[in-house]
């Protein structure tokens, strides 16, 4: 059997450029040569940030994102409880810093990073915004938490205004569409798709009132954000950090791990197939992974694995972040190939469950005991296992981190509002728009009904001999109109998702960072 020096060099001693992670721990020696890494063109292959409360993995994902970006390669991170803020500006030099770094010889230079901040409240950074319709039934079902019939209206109506061209852009067009379907009006209009109950009508606008209670009305809507402005790069040609901010809304889940989804599932809907990179495009980090998951139903999840599964070929690397393994399916976790796994402690029977799971998850190694180290490493260190320059699975070691190079803190509130003073996405996103959509072709519907009624009323006798249905009329004509504007039968993506189009789309931002 090979030395544990001799295994190192064997599995990390690569010349490709790679993201470093630190030095190997073997019991209490420190191995600084070669220091533990993840090959660049392998990040592709996905990835697991996991570990306990307190144990560093925020500062882990800090770390994967300023190198990213000084390699050139674009991140998007959620910022759960706004300390990666600090990312922004030059870390703090301080003796136990350094002594770090000198243990590992490593060279650290403290400096800020290109962020640029987004939000769904438009309170802490620019507005994200989806419409209804790009959003799609799958995703905006778990957002309204609806049952399995709920969602089969939800999406019988989706399809309804697909097939029609009517544009879904935000909740009063769905609204308005409810509003018609269920109306006298209407029927027959969805005898080739289903029933469709008033009581069931009537669930899905209350839930629509409890989101806009929310705040609903401000990500529902346009401009919806382009998923190109995740793949910039600054004229030094460092990769922008797209940094989610959910401070504000981190008390509902359902919605901010959907939106994530949502960007992903654009991501992979609108990125041309670029098979093996020597660098991904942009690396996605997928805070608080369990909450995508938790009660989430098959025909999600099944998607989701599918969108997993098949975005590493558009150049897109997803890393989750979590406590445990266990937190993500296995299906999916099986296609998670880079994994830093932070201390996990074991005070409860079901601890000590989630620890021994946790440990067979990873490959076997004659180094460790898996289970013991892992309830042993200090903050700031990890058990680490990847892939080789060739996608060989590189040996599982125990690694301290080395420190990231930005504040690890938040930002002062003046330095906060400096950043967002100079950011493009602000400016780009700042001003809400409302073109024609479901709501306004409806409710031109209705006029005209009116108005073609107010005549019947005065001239009966004119209209008996040809009477077609009023609505049936006036909804042909004006829907028709409509879905010639738009084109018709749209074809969706994985989860039901698809792209409106958007304009402006930029390579290169203009500003400079320090």
């Amino acid at each position: 059997m090979p030395s544990f020096e001799d295994a190192l060099k064997a599995g990390y001693g690569f010349p490709d450029d790679s993201l470093v992670l630190g030095a190997a721990l073997e019991g209490d020696v420190l191995h600084p040569e070669p220091l533990v890494r993840f090959p660049l063109a392998m990040l592709n292959r996905h990835g697991l940030v996991a570990g306990a409360t307190g144990t560093g993995k925020t500062r882990t994902l800090q770390l994967m994102a300023e190198q990213l970006s000084v390699k050139g390669v674009p991140v998007f991170v959620a910022d759960i409880k706004g300390d990666l803020q600090g990312m922004a500006v030059p870390g703090a030099s301080s003796d136990k810093l350094e002594a770090r770094a000198e243990s590992m010889a490593y060279s650290w230079t403290p400096g800020g990073s290109p962020v640029e901040f987004v939000s769904l409240s438009g309170s802490l950074g620019a507005q994200l915004r989806a419409t209804v319709s790009g959003f799609g039934p799958l995703l905006l079902a778990r957002v309204l938490d609806l049952n399995d019939t709920q969602t089969g209206v939800l999406t019988m109506v989706f399809k309804y205004c697909d097939d029609r061209g009517l544009l879904l852009l935000d909740f009063a067009d769905l609204r308005s569409v409810l509003q018609f379907l269920a109306s006298d009006e209407a029927k027959g209009e969805l005898k080739e798709y289903g029933a469709m109950s008033r009581q069931t009508v009537g669930v899905l606008l209350r839930k629509m009132i409890e989101l806009e209670a929310q705040g609903a009305e401000k990500f529902f809507g346009e401009p919806a954000f382009d998923i190109n402005d995740l793949l910039v790069t600054t004229k030094d040609g460092k990769g922008v950090i797209t940094c989610l901010e959910l401070a504000d809304v981190r008390d509902k889940p359902a919605l901010f791990s959907t939106f994530m989804m949502w960007m992903l599932a654009e991501l992979y809907h609108n990125l041309p197939e670029e098979g093996d990179l020597a660098k991904p495009k942009l690396v996605f980090f997928f805070d608080e992974a369990h909450l995508l998951f938790d009660q989430a139903p098959k025909a999600l999840r099944d998607q989701i694995e599918q969108v997993i599964r098949l975005i590493r070929s558009k150049g897109v690397g997803v890393f989750f972040v979590t406590q445990t393994p266990k937190d993500v399916p296995g299906d999916v976790l099986a296609q998670l190939a880079n994994r830093v796994q932070h201390a996990l402690r074991a005070h409860t029977p079901d601890d000590e469950a989630a620890l021994r799971a946790t440990a067979r998850t990873y490959p076997k190694t004659a180094f460790y005991d898996l289970e013991e180290t892992l309830t042993m490493l200090g903050v700031g260190e990890a058990v680490v296992s990847g892939l080789d320059p060739k996608g060989r699975p590189a040996p599982v070691v125990a690694c301290r981190l080395v420190p990231p190079i930005g504040r690890m803190d938040t930002l002062t509130p003046d330095e906060f509002k400096a950043e967002l003073s100079q950011s493009d996405l602000m400016r780009e996103y700042a001003t809400s728009l409302n073109r024609e959509s479901a709501h306004e072709v409806l409710a031109r519907r209705a006029e005209a009904v009116e108005a073609r009624e107010d005549e019947a009323e005065e001239v009966p006798k004119k209209r008996s001999s040809r009477r077609q249905s009023t609505a049936e009329t006036v909804t042909k004509r004006v829907l028709g109109a409509f879905g010639t504007q738009v084109g018709r039968a749209i074809a969706r993506g994985v989860l039901g998702t698809f792209g409106l189009s958007t304009t402006g789309r930029r390579t290169k931002r203009t500003r400079s960072w320090l």
